[in-house]
């Protein structure tokens, strides 16, 4: 009985540790042996399975070698038995590797990091922001979840590849969304904008149950579409269509063309902010409250007052409580407050 559950957890074993523990046993078991026949050459089990190893594999060192017929005997069978299992591992691990290496580029291998960013989508945009992330060296790994990639390799891109519906728990479980802090949710550039809402809401809804905690950040291409974003569990909800539009609209008045590349590297390096006003700060004017912000480097740039976003106010505003502060600061700034 004994035997047969030892024999049954052996060929439970992953076949690389089941191969390591067989030369393991089958060289100190030679080594033993040939220790025990020629006491004189192979002074310690260790002499012994030093020799084992080293004729086993084939390298053959010459500093032990056995004299007696027996020992010689010993010798080729450990040469006939050795040599096949020691070769054997070493194919069997370098198929090992190059077939882990597929399973990683093609999105077959699960993630099994914590406190990781998953990406649901490859676009130009996820590009864009993987590289952004790569840039600024932030202390977060990205978990790519997305069904139209064939393979993407590792080297090239270092993220880790999910294949996969993002609505699957079974996906949404490989790339261990029970572990992840964030989800950023794209559309779907190959389906129409209702569809791709429709789309990246049943993804918030299947990443919302199988993380009640994460923080959600989902791109919704239509205004109708951003309530019922929120509703299914989106934290943060992402109008790229109305940035465009905004962006066109700059572009309308202005000859410069650099001022798109001066917004673009603004929303890169900066962070706009808002926080709640302090009390000190209470029946102050907004030009004091911009003084104050500037010694803590942060550009005040408006604020929220009764669901109302006013930017650029006159300096003699005076804050009134519930009021929130809109600023700017450097992400290098926000990364360090954080930590």
């Amino acid at each position: 009985m004994i035997w047969y559950k030892c024999v049954q957890f052996y060929f439970h074993l992953p076949i690389i540790v089941r191969l390591l523990l067989s030369v393991s046993i089958l060289m100190t078991m030679f080594g033993s042996l040939i220790h025990l026949i020629e006491p004189d050459h192979f002074p310690s089990v260790f002499d012994g399975i030093w020799w084992a190893i080293v004729t086993g594999s084939t390298v053959g060192y010459g500093d032990y070698v056995p004299l007696s017929t027996i020992g010689k005997i010993i010798a080729i069978l450990l040469i006939l038995a050795g040599g096949g299992f020691v070769t054997f591992y070493m194919a069997t691990l370098s198929a090992g590797t190059i077939k882990f290496e597929q399973d990683l580029s093609e999105g077959k291998t699960s993630y099994r990091g914590t406190n990781h960013t998953i990406i649901i989508g490859w676009n130009e945009r996820t590009k864009q922001l993987i590289e952004m992330i790569e840039a600024h060296n932030l202390d977060t790994e990205v978990v790519l979840i997305d069904h139209t990639l064939n393979k993407l390799s590792f080297k090239d891109h270092h993220i880790h590849y999910i294949k996969g519906e993002p609505t699957s728990d079974k996906t949404l479980q490989k790339a261990n969304i029970e572990q992840a802090k964030f989800i950023i949710i794209t559309s779907d550039p190959s389906l129409t904008e209702e569809q791709a809402d429709r789309q990246t809401i049943l993804s918030i809804i299947a990443a919302r149950g199988n993380n009640a905690s994460i923080h959600i950040i989902s791109e919704i291409l239509t205004e109708m579409q951003r309530k019922n974003a929120i509703r299914a569990g989106a934290d943060v909800t992402v109008r790229s269509n109305n940035f465009m539009s905004s962006l066109f609209y700059q572009s309308l008045f202005q000859t410069d063309p650099q001022v798109t590349e001066i917004i673009a590297k603004t929303l890169e390096e900066q962070q706009f902010c808002s926080e709640l006003v302090d009390e000190g700060l209470i029946d102050k004017d907004f030009y004091f409250c911009a003084q104050q912000f500037l010694a803590d480097r942060k550009w005040l740039i408006g604020l929220f007052r009764e669901n109302e976003m006013i930017l650029h106010p006159d300096f003699a505003l005076r804050m009134k409580k519930g009021d929130s502060l809109i600023y700017l600061q450097s992400l290098e700034h926000t990364r360090k407050q954080v930590e």
